[in-house]
Formats: C-alpha cells, structure tokens, sequence
C-alpha cells in the first residue's frame, strides 16, 4: 500500500523543468496518444490578416462564406478588397441546367458592398434567356465599377443572342461608360452592335488590348473599323470573316498601332450556297505582316467543300488552319503553295481520296509547320512516312487516327510507328478510336 501511495504522489507531483519544456513541445507539435490537438489549443483568430486573406483565396466561394461566420476577424477579412477583385457569377435556371448558381442573395450583397472593388469579372449563364437576362441586370447595377476585364460565357447555345438588343446594349453602356478602365474583353455569341462599340471606344480607347467577338451579327465592317482606329493598344482580337475587310488590316497596321499579336478569324456558313466570301488582298496581308511579323493569324473554318472558293488563291500569312468540316484536295493543295508561315494544320473530314502529294507539298513549302492533326482522311503509309520524314524533328505535335492510315506494300502499321518514331526522334503511335 505504501508503495502504491508512494506512486500516486509521484505522478501529483509538479514536473521539472525539462518536463515542462517536453510538455510545452509536445502540446504544440505533438502528434502521440493523449496528447493535446494543436487546433484546440491555438486561437485561429488571432492570425494576422494576410494569412487569413492568403487561406480564404483557396477556398470556393460557399466554404469562403462559411468561414466568414467562425468569428468577427474572418468576416473582417471576408470583406477585403483583395478577395472580390475576380468573381465569376454563375447564373442557371435549377429546372433545366445541372450548373449551381451564385445565391441571390450573394450577388446583391456584392452589389451593394463590393460593386468598386471588381476588376476581373466573366458572367457563366446556361442556356436560358432568363439567366442571360439576369447577367445584363447585374451588369446594369454596376455603376461604381472599374473592371479591367469582362467576360460573357454562355455555356450552352449562345443564350445572350435571345436578349433584346436594347436591353443588353443598356446593361454594356454602363460597364462602359464607367470602367474607364477596360483591356480585355470577350463577349462571343452576343447582340453587341456598333453604337456599344463606339461607347467602348470613347471611354477606354487608351486601355483596350483584348477583343474577342466571333459571332456578333449586328456588328458591321464599319462598327469594327472604329475600334482599330482608336485603339492602338488592342494587340488580339477575334472577329467573323464577314466583318473583315482590307481597311481593317490597313488600320492595324498604321503606324500608330502597336503590334498585333493575335487574330483569330472564324469563316463560318449554315447553309450552304448562301453566302458569298469576299476576298482579302494580299497587299493588305503583306502591310500587317510588315507591321507586326511575329502575329498569329489563326482561321477556323466551318464550310462546305464548294464555299472555298475565295480563299488561299494567293498568298496568305495564316499560321494556324483549322477545318471543322469536310475540306477538298485542292483547298489543301492551295494551302501548300500560298501559306508559308503555317505553323499547325488541323483537318477533321476530307473524302475517300489519299492526300499523299497534298502534305508533300505542305511539308516541303510550309518550313514553320510544327502540328498536325487529321481526322477522317486518307493516307497512304507510305506516303505519310515521307511527309513525317520531310519535316523531321520539328513536328512537335502529330495526332494522327489509325483509321487514316492506308496500308501499304512497303509500310504495315506496325512497321509505321517505328519509322516514324525514327524521324520524328521520339517513340510515336497512331491515336486509338476509343473502343467504348
């Protein structure tokens, strides 16, 4: 029993100092059985204000909310500044789209206390006119905003299309009119019109660098012209064939203007037969060349064999090709001969006849090419193993189907990958179509 007493005194006893020291190390950074849990001990709330800041930029907007309410000092950070300069809304209708939609009650408290403080803003809106709608009303309350980047996505079909032109020129003017501040916008499949351009201009011609418009059907040659006139910073854009005109190329090429670094060109035709392509001189192509020599020119084409007609007859500074629709053997013999800047050609259908002498040709006269991507083509395999062997090394890139790929008496496709992988001086295959 004494010995037992002697015992429980021991271990009432008051420890020493190197126990203290273990006691106070293990309470802070131990991780044994029984020992203290460093979270309930540290008072999370005494953290300095970036290191909170620095937490809550990781976190989704719902977790961010939620820890604002742990106590007074993250609510405090929760409404710095630095945390709503980006923000992308999200808008859908919960009946008939599968995205999660920024709370109402969220977004007019951004209104209210943070409208000042955005600077990077995109608006993601389903495939309902309502949420389209939704989007030009936010944009419409945003009248103490300096936003220095705009972004409208539609997700699905192009739901700003069915907003009246009014009402989505209204809500623009305002992001416009008192931004002072705009460099990059994008706002594809939109009702954008030339009077909403012109209030861009006017407002923030000395900031603009980024435009990105494809499919803006009420904007005209005119209406685009304007920008390029005034706004010599504007180093990409991307636009629709039909608004492209040899007065645009001109302007962006005055010496005023800063180098282009990016022009994106969408040619596209629903029906066909219906449109007729103008042609682009290729004085004007040369004048932007000499401008700025180191821009991409990209076009994405979405034709029917027989609407080719207007293109490529000349030289032509394109860099990137690509053909989302059947393309003929003579449109690509006509990017062999007047495209020598190519740098990655991308083909999804062409017809039942071998392209061998075409991607000859375009190996031999395209030096800069580097991708290569083909679809539903033919090839001989032999004849691709010289192409492959014509361009060697510098084809970074090359996504061939194996359904592309025709046999032949000198090459089997097992004998293909080999050689290629040989030319190309990395181990290569053929891309699988998934079996699934």
């Amino acid at each position: 029993m004494k010995r037992a007493g002697q015992k429980i005194v021991a271990r009432t006893e008051a420890p020493g100092p190197s126990q203290t020291s273990k006691k106070q190390k293990t309470s802070l950074h131990g991780s044994g059985f029984g020992e203290s849990d460093p979270c309930t001990s540290m008072d999370w709330g005494t953290l300095p204000h970036h290191v909170i800041l620095r937490v809550f930029q990781f976190l989704t907007l719902v977790d961010r909310a939620r820890a604002s309410s742990v106590c007074r000092r993250w609510n405090e950070v929760f409404h710095i500044p630095d945390l709503w300069r980006r923000f992308e809304f999200e808008l859908s209708q919960p009946a008939t789209s599968y995205l999660k939609s920024t709370h109402p009650d969220l977004i007019q408290q951004i209104i209210k206390r943070h409208a000042d403080h955005l600077q990077y803003v995109s608006f993601k809106v389903d495939s309902s006119t309502e949420s389209a709608e939704a989007a030009c009303d936010i944009l419409s309350q945003l009248v103490n905003c300096s936003i220095k980047t705009l972004g409208l996505i539609s997700t699905a079909k192009p739901s700003f299309m069915n907003v009246s032109k009014a009402h989505f020129a209204s809500a623009l003017t305002v992001v416009f009119v008192n931004s002072k501040s705009l460099s990059s916008i994008k706002i594809d499949d939109t009702p954008l019109d030339d009077p909403s351009l012109k209030v861009l201009v006017a407002n923030n011609s000395d900031t603009l660098k980024l435009l990105k418009m494809s499919s803006c059907p009420h904007v005209s040659p005119a209406g685009i012209l304007c920008v390029a006139d005034q706004c010599h910073g504007l180093k990409e854009l991307a636009l629709n064939y039909y608004i492209l005109s040899d007065e645009l190329l001109l302007a962006l090429s005055s010496e005023k203007h800063v180098d282009l670094e990016h022009l994106r060109i969408d040619v596209v035709s629903e029906n066909p037969g219906q449109v007729q392509f103008h042609t682009i001189k290729k004085q004007s192509w040369d004048a932007l060349v000499r401008h700025s020599p180191k821009v991409n020119i990209v076009m994405y084409f979405f034709l029917y064999e027989d609407e080719f007609d207007a293109f490529f007859r000349e030289e032509t500074p394109v860099t990137h090709l690509y053909f989302g629709r059947a393309v003929s053997k003579a449109m690509l013999g006509r990017i062999g001969m007047n495209c020598p800047r190519l740098i990655e050609l991308v083909v999804c259908a062409n017809g039942l006849q071998p392209l061998d002498d075409e991607l000859i040709q375009i190996a031999e006269r395209c030096k800069n090419l580097t991708a290569m991507g083909l679809g539903e083509c033919e090839v001989t395999c032999r004849g691709f193993i010289e192409f492959v062997k014509m361009c060697g090394g510098r084809l970074t890139q090359l996504s061939i189907m194996e359904e592309v790929l025709i046999p032949d008496s000198d090459y089997s496709l097992d004998r293909l990958h080999l050689e290629v992988s040989k030319h190309l001086g990395r181990m290569w295959f053929p891309d699988m179509m998934p079996t699934w």
